[in-house]
């Protein structure tokens, strides 16, 4: 039950109570009003209405912003209509208004649906009401404006409060439950798979041949799967509902819905290319980027260990490396290889092949960042990335959103 639910209860009572109260204070009063069938006829609508809508004030979801409308006009109607049914010396003197402290209730509607915002303006308009039914700032209707202006923003204050911090328990036991989860995992597999693949490591390396390359591949997968275990699998992605639900939060399919704007942290999309021949050097903290331009960065990663590959060698070794500064992030790729002869990559674009001037130059500039490679023969290729963490736009690299 969310926290915010007893407080549509208490305000389902308060609106029954109030409207017994109002009608109480008429018919003790009834021989004093000038117009008493006009204050008859709106207390029935107002007992109609307040019976017949108890259902919308049950919960966030069933409070719509069009039944606060109409319940809030109903409530400025009652105090309009006031010095119309009421002798005019009553209403100088400060009498109640025909709705009396029903109207609060109306407020806090207002302050527990959408915050002290909602609640300010509601307030607002019931202040305004009350001055043009007294018909000047009187000392007693200028104090109960302001008590009502100061509860109904306290309470929408608090209930925002309370909401953020249901969102944030929420999030706190799902970190905890994956931790748990994780931790049962990395064990399960370092009693398992871990100590099989290590084995098959090294029973290849001693019998040689064609086992000596599955070897090395269960050594590369050996090493994957501990970096992955180490380090987490993708967190699954969660999002508060509208306000209509309060603080209910939704698991968000992220091969079918796209994160929007939330970061993402760029270490798990470069995790799994962490293996035997390549290593992984990255920071302690997340290194945050915008979901579009994590995929690009992490793609011309992958570009970079193809060439590695393809021109190096499958035995050559590759060093990632990710430094996460104030304005961008830098990942280098550094390899071992015989590095490239001079004028090679100029050939090879003639030659239309364009692995490195598209898919690692071509990602980037689309960000607005750059992508610089160094390599001297006999001494290895080094690919630097950089990318600035302001991407305009961050569902789509920079390039694809001016041409729009």
């Amino acid at each position: 039950m969310s926290v915010e639910q007893p407080l549509w209860r208490a305000l389902t009572g308060y609106r029954v109570l109030a409207l017994v109260y109002a009608v109480g204070l008429f018919a003790t009063a009834y021989e004093k009003f000038t117009r008493p069938w006009l204050a008859v006829a709106y207390f029935a609508v107002l007992a109609v209405w307040t019976l017949a809508t108890l259902p919308k004030v049950a919960n966030a979801a069933a409070c719509t912003k069009r039944f606060l409308t109409a319940d809030l006009t109903i409530a400025l109607a009652g105090i309009l209509l006031t010095p119309l049914a009421d002798a005019h010396e009553r209403v100088q003197a400060g009498g109640p208004t025909l709705p009396s402290i029903w109207t609060a209730g109306s407020v806090l509607a207002f302050a527990v649906k959408g915050g002290w915002r909602w609640a300010a303006l509601a307030s607002t308009l019931v202040a305004a009401a009350n001055l043009v039914e007294r018909g000047s700032p009187a000392r007693d209707t200028v104090h109960n404006v302001i008590l009502v202006w100061v509860a109904s923003i306290a309470i929408g204050y608090v209930v925002e409060v309370a909401r953020a911090s249901e969102r944030t328990l929420a999030r706190a036991l799902e970190i905890e439950a994956a931790t748990r989860e994780r931790e049962r995992l990395a064990r399960d597999i370092h009693d398992s798979v871990l100590q099989v693949l290590a084995m098959v490591q090294r029973r290849g390396a001693v019998i040689g041949g064609e086992a000596a390359e599955l070897g090395r591949l269960a050594g590369e997968q050996e090493v994957a799967l501990r970096t992955l275990v180490a380090g987490g699998l993708l967190p699954v992605s969660r999002v508060s509902e509208d306000a209509a639900e309060g603080a209910v939060v939704r698991v968000v399919d992220q091969d079918h819905e796209d994160t929007g704007n939330e970061p993402v942290d760029l270490r798990t999309l470069l995790a799994p290319y962490a293996g035997a021949l390549v290593s992984l050097a990255e920071p302690g903290a997340p290194v945050r980027l915008a979901p579009a331009a994590a995929r690009e960065v992490a793609a011309a990663v992958g570009a970079a260990l193809d060439n590695v590959r393809r021109h190096a060698g499958e035995q050559a070794r590759a060093w990632i490396l990710v430094e996460d500064e104030p304005d961008e992030v830098i990942v280098t790729v550094r390899d071992d290889g015989p590095g490239i002869p001079e004028g090679r990559l100029a050939q090879a674009e003639g030659e239309g092949r364009l692995g490195v001037a598209l898919s690692i130059r071509g990602r980037l500039r689309d960000l607005g960042g750059s992508a610089e490679l160094i390599s001297v023969p006999g001494q290895g290729t080094e690919v630097e990335l950089k990318v600035p963490k302001d991407i305009k736009d961050a569902n789509e690299p920079r390039g694809k959103a001016e041409q729009r």
